[in-house]
């Protein structure tokens, strides 16, 4: 009988196991991506940076710069104090965040009028 429970215990600790590793590696996952509605404070365009909330944010060739109809627009569309909706990639060891998509918005969008800027999640 001994033998049999400590079997049924070490299978369930392996379970146990297993079921935190993979919870682990998706939460990390999620923690890496950042989605954020804010004021540019600072722009630079010849260095591709913009300070959103006191983050710097890069972009690159991959970056998509939306206005707020989900319409590609320039990066010259983009201005201090505007409005924007960041998502992008976490890159901590240059404590910067990677662009993937920019909206530039008309204005701070409150909860209510989320509804209608899909992209906003």
């Amino acid at each position: 009988m001994k033998g049999i429970a400590s079997k049924r215990g070490g299978g369930t600790l392996l379970t146990i196991s297993v079921i935190l590793i993979i919870s682990a590696l998706t939460f990390a996952s999620d923690e890496s991506i950042v989605k954020l509605q804010g004021v540019v404070i600072d722009l630079d365009v010849k260095k591709n940076v913009m300070i959103v909330n006191e983050r710097t944010f890069i972009w690159g060739q991959n970056t998509i710069f939306y206005n707020e109809k989900g319409s590609s627009v320039n990066v010259d569309k983009v201005g201090v104090k505007a409005w924007v909706y960041v998502e992008g990639v976490r890159d901590n060891v240059n404590k910067r965040v990677v662009a993937e998509k920019i909206y530039i918005l008309p204005k701070y969008i409150h909860e209510k009028e989320k509804h209608l800027y899909p992209f906003i999640r």
